[in-house]
């Protein structure tokens, strides 16, 4: 199976579809219809039950925009107009996008950056925190896609709760929510954000935050921008099931399909299998064409890899990426700082099939670019 018409996607998201998810946007449905309240009602119910929650904790909260809206309305709502201090741990871009939105919002924040290729280091948190504990946020990337780094995001949030127990520990989920194992009680996880183009496989339009109830519903007036305010939304949408403004109606029943579809397929074991056997062929043949990779095993995830230039005269990446996507595979560009890489993303809805099609295209741009099969 693979994704129906167009490019294959090779990507952390936007990501290949289903035939039947890109079908359930084919219905006009009125924001205020029953019908499409119903439909908001099981989406916000399915992923408190993906997350392993329950509804008298927490509570799932969709907002328009792609994943950086919801991460920007989490950090404004958390934050207090006063006293705010918020601190991000970060190890890629995502992690770097975070301090860049508190500096925008005003909000004081520290900047703590970590190596790119590695997890944030458990050591390094607890001296900084035994230092300093007086923080109102600490937040980090759970799979930072700029690299594939897996971060240990249950180990530092005991430290938060040990050290700064008044403060909320935010985790960006985005690419890893519904496929890579993570257990927000345990963490003592206050707020987690994903978005619906990613391990859960829907098409792009919003994102979600699940947020512990009671603290979110000690944050109100706490947010500088109307529409990013995460306690009006969730008050709206449990009053009357109803949007604030005009939300993407086709995304959300195309949503509903694809989480759908995620149980049929056995929830996150069932995707997390699929998604780690398209790594494993992928490392596999990438490897026998002599490609190297940018983080070790131990320390990455199952939904992107990044690999290193090869150092041949003949390798250019747009060249080899324009190849690609002449043969209808897309692949992404590098997002780290320390080395010039590009990554494969093997989540969405991608099978076998489609990274050994990936592979074949791969040795056939190598051969049209003059380089030597396998790289020497």
């Amino acid at each position: 199976m693979s994704c129906a018409g167009g490019k294959k996607l090779f990507t952390p998201g936007p990501l290949c579809c289903s035939t039947e998810v890109k079908a359930a946007m084919m219905q006009d449905l009125g924001s205020r219809d029953k019908d499409f309240i119903d439909c908001v009602k099981e989406i916000r119910t399915s992923l408190l039950e993906i997350a392993k929650v329950s509804e008298d904790d927490y509570t799932a909260v969709p907002l328009q925009g792609s994943g950086s809206y919801c991460v920007e309305a989490v950090l404004q709502t958390t934050s207090p107009r006063e006293g705010a201090r918020v601190l991000v741990l970060a190890n890629g871009a995502y992690g770097n996008r975070m301090v860049k939105m508190c500096k925008y919002a005003g909000i004081e924040t520290r900047h703590e950056t970590h190596a790119e290729d590695v997890p944030i280091s458990v050591h390094e948190v607890k001296r900084l925190l035994e230092k300093d504990a007086a923080w109102t946020t600490v937040a980090i990337v759970h799979c930072e896609t700029s690299s594939g780094v897996i971060n240990p995001v249950e180990e530092v949030g005991l430290l938060v709760h040990r050290y700064c127990p008044g403060a909320v520990f935010f985790v960006d989920a985005m690419s890893s929510f519904g496929a890579v194992p993570l257990d927000l009680t345990a963490a003592r996880i206050d707020y987690l954000v994903s978005s619906t183009n990613k391990c859960l496989e829907g098409v792009p339009g919003f994102s979600y935050a699940i947020c512990r109830k009671q603290h979110l519903l000690s944050c109100k007036a706490n947010c500088r921008v109307m529409s990013l305010d995460l306690v009006e939304q969730h008050l709206s949408l449990e009053s009357n099931g109803q949007f604030r403004f005009t939300p993407p109606t086709h995304t959300f029943l195309a949503f509903r399909t694809a989480i759908r579809e995620y149980r049929k397929e056995g929830g996150l074991q069932g995707r997390a299998a699929r998604y780690c056997e398209n790594q494993r062929l992928l490392l596999e043949g990438m490897g026998r064409l002599g490609y190297r990779r940018l983080v070790q095993p131990q320390h990455a995830s199952y939904i992107i890899t990044a690999f290193l230039y090869p150092t041949h005269p003949n390798f250019d990446f747009k060249i080899f990426y324009t190849k690609l996507a002449e043969k209808g595979k897309v692949i992404y560009p590098g997002k780290v700082t320390r080395a010039d890489c590009f990554r494969v993303g093997n989540i969405g809805h991608l099978f076998p099939a489609d990274m050994t099609e990936l592979l074949h295209c791969v040795e056939e741009v190598m051969r049209e670019m003059g380089l030597p099969v396998p790289l020497e």
